[in-house]
């Protein structure tokens, strides 16, 4: 209150009409104090809520960054201990090269607001960041970042085991730099054109739910490596003369097991985190009921989804090859979470389970028919993540509950919702859109960059250096070494041997043993 206007009114009051000066200035200055303690109180806690969204947000991105560990580590053991060296190094560069490009111009790409429905137009460099928008900052970058490197890992798997290295940095920089960025802003940027959080002029009433990315994160890596792994070709010893499959085993199962618990553990910032923001109530204040119950239900959907992917691949490898085979099943388990990632935010935990037993489904399904076709990919990545992906955004379309989606995405009401759960077909529109525009963009995209590449020379490597291993003729020499301390002819010394020397490839006939 002015200082005027305080004066004035009580100067008007009291039994004689007029209250003394003295006590006057004394009531006012009181209330005045009180004023200012209120308004200081008040911005405290505005920091305070900022700075738990901000820690929540930034430890969700280390957990996401934590996965980049994990896709080494699957990686490793997927593929035979020849190159090994090889799978990490490109791990690494996914990182440290996705890093350059997303900060130059990925993050521009993806949420440079305002902007049209297309592509961002500002933050190149990260200008102006922070932002005046609340939230807009550093942290948002760093989480953003880690979602674009998980993106360019997918696709590294797809095609391993026979690519030139300096065609892994080219595709990479031009995956998390611009490709991928493009899709993001489509589906999670506030003005792209079939976002769900666009303020209006939604998609069909609802915009396309991709909450997590199983189609922004996972089918854009898939489909990038469909295209890289069809382009290049089966490895060879894939298939025999005959066309009949031949399994080039990965080396480890351990490093298999491995990557996919530290690939479980950071999908809980992958999914909860991608709330960005946890101090939000979705009630009247002391309701107990907020963005933290749905971070909780979050992260029990997406542990339910991968626990019944994996069993019920378990099971349904059992029937098809007649044995257990673990590596099977952790494929099965990362590929109910692709599929969960959709939907997990706005699903009950009872459809979160039908989510996983139908997404092992798929990826077995889709397994077969790269078989069929002769496809090779190492590591099942462009048949998990895309095919998975794309499950997933179906999934969401039929299961989403109107509850979490008005909470997830408010502003709308009346949102469709999933078509089981009585809300129509709308969003099932959106997501069949979602899904159209995806593999329509990659392909268009990165169809063209390996073609090029393939065209220049610069995509596989020779068939003598791929027979030998890329750790040997590209590296400088295997990943895994053994010192034989017993060796007469190395007394006071070490013999390094290759743990790959006494593998036998497809084709060849073991050599007799002294």
């Amino acid at each position: 209150m002015a200082d005027g206007s305080c004066t004035a009114l009580l100067l008007g009051a009291g039994p004689g009409g007029n209250l003394s000066a003295a006590a006057t200035n004394f009531i006012c200055q009181s209330f005045d104090n009180i004023t200012s303690q209120f308004g200081t109180v008040s911005l405290q806690l505005t920091d305070a809520a900022s700075a738990i969204d901000s820690t929540y947000l930034l430890f969700s991105a280390y957990l996401v960054f934590a996965m980049q560990l994990g896709f080494a580590m699957l990686c490793a053991g997927s593929v035979r201990a020849k190159n090994t060296m090889n799978i990490m190094l490109t791990n690494v560069l996914d990182a440290a090269a996705g890093g350059l490009f997303y900060y130059l111009f990925g993050f521009a790409f993806a949420f440079g607001a305002p902007s049209n429905g297309f592509i961002g137009k500002h933050f190149f460099g990260l200008k102006d960041v922070p932002s005046p928008a609340p939230g807009f900052d550093y942290s948002y970058f760093l989480y953003q970042w880690a979602f674009a490197i998980a993106a360019a890992g997918i696709t590294s798997g797809s095609i391993a085991e026979r690519t030139q290295f300096v065609a892994y940095l080219i595709y990479s920089s031009f995956l998390t730099g611009f490709v991928y960025p493009v899709v993001s802003h489509w589906f999670w940027s506030p003005d792209g054109w079939a976002s769900a959080s666009r303020p209006d002029d939604l998609l069909f009433g609802t915009g396309a739910i991709d909450f997590a990315g199983s189609g922004v994160v996972h089918m854009v890596g898939g489909i990038a490596g469909l295209w890289g792994a069809l382009i290049e070709g089966p490895r060879i010893g894939r298939f025999d003369h005959a066309g009949r499959s031949v399994a080039l085993r990965g080396h480890s199962a351990s490093l298999v097991v491995l990557g996919t618990f530290l690939l479980w553990f950071g999908w809980y910032g992958f999914n909860p985190g991608s709330f960005i923001t946890i101090l939000k109530s979705y009630g009247p204040m002391g309701s107990i009921h907020g963005q933290w119950s749905a971070v909780g239900r979050t992260a029990v959907t997406t542990t339910l989804a991968g626990c019944a992917a994996a069993l019920t691949t378990l099971f349904g490898k059992r029937l098809i090859s007649g044995h257990w085979n673990v590596t099977d099943v952790c494929n099965g388990l990362l590929g109910g979470f692709a599929a969960i990632t959709s939907g997990c935010s706005v699903v009950d935990p009872w459809a979160a389970i039908i989510c996983g037993v139908v997404s092992a489904g798929v990826l077995i399904g889709f397994n077969k028919l790269a078989e069929m076709v002769k496809f090779d990919d190492p590591l099942e990545a462009a048949q998990l993540h895309g095919g998975c992906g794309s499950w997933g955004l179906i999934f969401t379309a039929l299961f989403a509950k109107e509850k979490y989606v008005n909470e997830v995405y408010p502003g709308h009401p009346g949102r469709p919702y999933g078509l089981f759960m009585g809300g129509g077909g709308k969003l099932l529109g959106a997501q069949i859109i979602q899904i159209l525009v995806i593999i329509g963009w990659v392909s268009a995209t990165m169809g063209p960059l390996f073609l090029l590449l393939r065209k220049f020379g610069l995509l596989r490597i020779s068939a003598e250096d791929e027979m030998a291993g890329m750790d040997m003729t590209r590296h400088g020499g295997f990943a895994y070494v053994y010192h034989d301390e017993d060796s007469p002819s190395h007394k006071g010394g070490f013999m390094l041997k290759s743990a790959a020397a006494g593998r036998v490839e497809p084709g060849q006939t073991p050599s007799s043993q002294p």
